[in-house]
């Protein structure tokens, strides 16, 4: 069965479509809640809105997941992938991480997906944000990462963590042994964050 066609220019100037989205907005810098930005921006992307009203929403969306990150590190709890707003929260600090390794910014790519690893409650998608930090320590280039050693043809799209990066060429234990150095040189940053915990 096919999905109907949604009538976009309908929906521009349908004043309950707009309503709705105006008290998405107001809930969600009431709330500070991310998962609610990211309805907001899917909204606005659908609608094809100005490029500085999506810009506004996706700074609001990054700025609040990482005072979010600033908060749980300090209250040593990580991210319940079962959670809602904390599955939105850590997409939004993986998603800069993406833009940073697409960047060539290797160094903070590296320590988003190391805190990733660390503060994810989820073991697959901690072992694949190692995977992911591993691959920026050994120089792997973001389209190197991509083209060798990711594997998308597996991704399961109803998976509420589908858009994190989590299939690859190899198993996620063969890579990370692999990876063997890399995994040490990570823990051994991470050391700090471990120590807080106890």
């Amino acid at each position: 069965m096919q999905e109907p066609e949604i009538d976009l220019e309908a929906l521009k100037t349908n004043e309950e479509f707009l309503e709705n989205l105006k008290k998405i907005e107001a809930e969600m810098r009431a709330e500070n809640s991310i998962a609610k930005g990211y309805q907001l921006l899917d909204a606005k992307l659908l609608l094809e809105a100005p490029e500085d009203e999506i810009n506004e929403i996706f700074t609001f969306i990054v700025n609040t997941a990482f005072d979010v990150l600033a908060e749980r590190l300090t209250q040593n709890r990580g991210f319940d992938m079962n959670e809602y707003e904390d599955l939105a929260t850590a997409r939004a600090i993986y998603e800069h991480g993406i833009q940073r390794y697409s960047e060539n910014d290797k160094k903070g790519a590296k320590e988003i997906f190391l805190v990733l690893h660390h503060t994810i409650e989820n073991e697959d998608l901690k072992d694949a944000m190692m995977v992911h930090a591993c691959a920026v320590m050994a120089g792997h280039s973001f389209d190197d990462f991509i083209e060798k050693l990711v594997d998308v043809s597996g991704v399961d799209e109803s998976d509420a963590t589908a858009f994190f990066i989590q299939t690859f060429v190899q198993p996620t234990d063969i890579l990370l042994t692999m990876f063997a150095k890399q995994v040490k040189e990570g823990k051994k940053e991470l050391e700090v964050l471990e120590k807080n915990k106890d």
